[in-house]
C-alpha cells in the first residue's frame, strides 16, 4: 500500500510545481473565452504544463484549463490520438 501513495505523489508532485498553485481555482474554470485566454497564459510559461495537460487527458476532464488547453483542444489532441493509433495499427495488420 506505501508503494501506490509514494507513486500517486510523484505522479502529483507536478500540481506542486504549477503556476496555478499562485492563482486561485477559479482561474482555471472560466465562464468565458477571455477567461480561458487569461488562464492559458498562465500555463504558457508553466513548468508542469506538459504533466498537467497528460493528466488532463489520461482522466478524461472535460472542463477547466489543464496544461494551457481549453476542453475542446484537449477534445481534439484526444480524438488525433485515437485516430493516429488506429492508422498504426491498421498498418501493422
Amino acid at each position: 500500500m506505501a508503494h501506490s501513495s509514494v507513486s500517486s505523489d510523484m505522479e502529483s508532485n507536478w500540481m506542486t510545481l504549477g503556476n496555478c498553485s499562485n492563482h486561485p481555482p477559479e482561474t482555471f474554470f472560466p465562464s468565458d473565452g477571455v477567461g480561458v485566454e487569461v488562464a492559458k497564459k498562465i500555463c504558457a510559461e508553466c513548468p508542469s504544463q506538459e504533466p498537467c495537460l497528460e493528466y488532463a487527458l489520461a482522466h478524461r476532464i472535460d472542463h477547466g484549463v489543464w496544461g494551457g488547453t481549453s476542453e475542446r483542444q484537449r477534445r481534439r489532441i484526444l480524438k488525433a490520438r485515437k485516430e493516429a493509433r488506429a492508422v498504426i495499427s491498421g498498418r501493422t495488420r
